[in-house]
C-alpha cells in the first residue's frame, strides 16, 4: 500500500517517510515498541511488567536466579605489586639480588623500561607478612585492616593478562578488549538488567588520586560502546557539583525546567516517528534522568549526616571529597539506593622505582576505607547482595627494576600473575584460590583470565556470559568476546 504524503512537509521529511527499509517495514509492523518504550521513559511506572512488550520484559529479567543484585569495583589503577600485598614469597628474600634464571622467564614479554637490563636481579618483599583468620591467607603488613576482614575475603593469586601497558590493560579489564570503543563492564550491566532506582544513574564513576605515581583515568573506560547512551557510566565529582551540568541554569526554575522537557520529550517523539533512531529516545531518558537527579544526587552524596562510628570507620578522610575514603563511603551510599554498579578508579600504584616507601603512603590512603566498606556493607545485611572487588590491571615483577638496595628498588609491570580478591555476592567467603611459583613469576594452579574474572562476575548477577550479546556492525558481541568460563570453584 502506498503511503500518504502530507504536501506541506519539508522536501527532507517527504523522502524520509517515502524511504523504507525491511527493517523500518518491520518494525512500524510491531506493535509500536518506539512509542511504548518512550512511554516508559516519561512514566517509569506505566508498564512495570504488567504490559509492555514481551521482548523488554524477558529483557529485563536474568537468565537465573542471582546472588549478587549490585557491584562496587574499587579498581587499583597503575597495577598493586602482589609480592608486597597478598602473594608472600619468602624464596625472594632468600635468593635476593641473584639473577632470574632464564628457565623461568622463558619468552615473556618485557616492556621497554627493563628489556634492555642485563640482568634481572630478584627482590624480595620489604614488608612482613603474616596469617590471618581462620583462613589463614597471607597479608602484607601494608594493610592491616584488610588482614582484620580476610575471612570476608576470596582472594585470587592466579590472575593473568594479555596486556603489559597500562592503556590496553585497563581497557582489557573494563571492556573485555584492549581496544577502545568497547562497552564497559557497567554499561553491559545496566542494559542486561537495567536500573533499580529510577532516580539515579544505574552505572556510576567515582575517581580519586592517590599518594603514589598516577596513571591517568579516562572516559573511554566507562563509555557505553555501541550500546544505547543512556548506559553510559556517570562520573560524580568532588566538591559542591558532583554531577556537571545538571542544576539548573540561572534564570530557570523547576516549573519551567519541567515545561521544557515535555515540550522536548514532544518534539523527540515525532522525530523518532520519523527517522527511527534509537539514540532519540535514549536522549529523552537522559534528560529525564538528569531532571530527577536534581533531587537525588545531593541527598545521595551529602556524606554530613553519617554518624560518628562511620566516620571512623572509614577515616576522617572520608569527609574531604574525593579522596578515596570518601568515594568509599559514597559507594556504599549509592549501593544502598540501588545503584546497580558503582566503579571506583583509585590511581597511585605504578611503583618503578622507590616502591618501599611509595606503596606504603598508597596502601594507607585504601586499606582502611576498603576494609570498612566490607565491614559497613555486612553490618547493613547488604554484603551478601553487593559484589565487591578490589585489584588492579597487572601485577609487578620479582625481579628489580632500576637499582637495587633492601629498602629501596622498583619493579615492573608483570601480566603473568597476580592478586586480586573478591568479596560478598555469591562469593566464598575465607577463600584463597590459585597459587604461584616459589618466586611469584609463574602461575602453578588454578589460572584465572580476565574472561573468565568477566564470566565469573556476570554469573553471580544471573547473567550467563555467552547470552548476554549485542549485534553490532553484523556481528554479536559480548563482554567475555569468544572465550570465558566461569570459575565455579569460588561461588558459594
Amino acid at each position: 500500500m502506498r503511503k500518504k504524503i502530507d504536501p506541506n512537509l519539508d522536501k527532507e521529511v517527504k523522502e524520509a517517510q517515502l524511504f523504507q527499509n525491511r527493517r523500518q517495514f518491520l518494525s512500524s509492523l510491531s506493535i509500536g515498541i518506539g512509542s511504548v518504550a518512550l512511554g516508559a521513559l516519561l512514566i517509569p511506572d506505566l508498564f512495570s511488567g504488567k504490559a509492555g512488550s514481551q521482548e523488554a520484559f524477558e529483557k529485563a529479567l536474568p537468565h537465573f536466579a542471582p546472588k549478587a543484585k549490585r557491584v562496587i569495583y574499587l579498581f587499583q589503577s597503575g597495577g598493586v605489586s602482589q609480592l608486597e600485598s597478598f602473594d608472600y614469597k619468602p624464596k625472594l628474600r632468600e635468593m635476593m639480588g641473584q639473577d632470574l634464571p632464564a628457565s623461568i622467564r622463558g619468552n615473556q614479554r618485557l616492556t621497554g623500561m627493563t628489556a634492555g637490563q642485563a640482568t634481572f636481579p630478584l627482590v624480595g618483599s620489604y614488608f612482613d607478612f603474616a596469617q590471618y583468620g581462620q583462613s589463614r591467607a597471607w597479608v602484607s603488613s601494608l594493610f592491616p585492616h584488610m588482614a582484620k576482614v580476610v575471612d570476608d575475603l576470596c582472594i585470587i593469586k592466579s590472575m593473568h593478562t594479555d596486556a603489559i601497558n597500562h592503556d590496553p590493560a585497563i581497557t582489557f579489564f573494563q571492556t573485555g578488549s584492549q581496544q577502545g570503543s568497547r562497552a564497559s563492564m557497567g554499561a553491559w550491566l545496566s542494559y542486561g538488567l537495567g536500573s533499580e532506582n529510577q532516580n539515579l544513574p544505574g552505572f556510576c564513576v567515582l575517581v580519586s588520586k592517590g599518594k603514589g605515581n598516577g596513571q591517568g583515568v579516562y572516559s573511554k573506560l566507562w563509555t557505553n560502546g555501541f550500546l544505547d547512551s543512556v548506559h553510559q557510566g556517570v562520573q560524580f565529582m568532588g566538591g559542591p557539583d558532583p554531577v556537571l551540568y545538571l542544576n539548573n541554569p540561572e534564570g530557570t526554575d523547576k516549573m519551567s525546567r519541567r515545561k521544557l522537557l515535555d515540550k522536548l520529550a514532544e518534539l523527540n517523539s515525532m522525530q523518532y516517528e520519523t527517522f527511527k533512531d534509537p539514540e532519540i529516545t535514549a536522549k529523552v531518558q537522559q534528560y529525564e534522568m538528569a531532571y530527577r537527579m536534581q533531587t537525588s544526587v545531593p541527598e545521595v552524596t551529602d556524606l554530613s549526616k553519617e554518624p560518628d562510628h562511620i566516620i571512623k570507620m572509614y577515616g576522617p578522610e572520608c569527609l574531604v571529597p574525593g579522596t578515596y575514603a570518601a568515594n568509599c563511603l559514597l559507594a556504599r551510599k549509592l549501593s544502598e539506593n540501588s545503584v546497580r554498579f558503582v566503579q571506583l578508579y583509585h590511581q597511585g600504584w605504578d611503583q618503578h622505582g622507590g616502591l618501599p616507601a611509595e606503596m606504603a603512603l598508597q596502601a594507607k590512603d585504601v586499606d582502611q576505607a576498603s576494609a570498612a566498606l566490607i565491614t559497613d556493607l555486612k553490618q547493613r545485611g547488604l554484603l551478601d547482595e553487593t559484589l565487591v572487588i578490589w585489584g588492579g590491571e597487572f601485577g609487578r615483577t620479582n625481579y628489580c627494576q632500576g637499582g637495587l638496595t633492601v629498602d629501596n628498588y622498583g619493579r615492573d609491570h608483570h601480566p603473568r600473575c597476580f592478586s586480586i580478591w573478591m568479596a560478598g555476592g555469591g562469593i566464598k567467603p575465607g577463600m584463597v584460590y590459585g597459587e604461584t611459583d616459589e618466586v611469584g613469576y609463574n602461575i602453578v594452579k588454578n589460572p584465572v583470565h580476565i574472561h573468565d574474572f568477566h564470566a565469573t562476575i556476570l554469573h553471580t548477577l544471573g547473567l550467563d556470559h555467552e547470552k548476554l550479546t549485542y549485534k553490532h556492525l553484523g556481528r554479536r558481541y559480548r563482554l567475555t568476546d569468544v572465550a570465558g568460563t566461569v570459575v565455579k570453584d569460588i561461588l558459594a
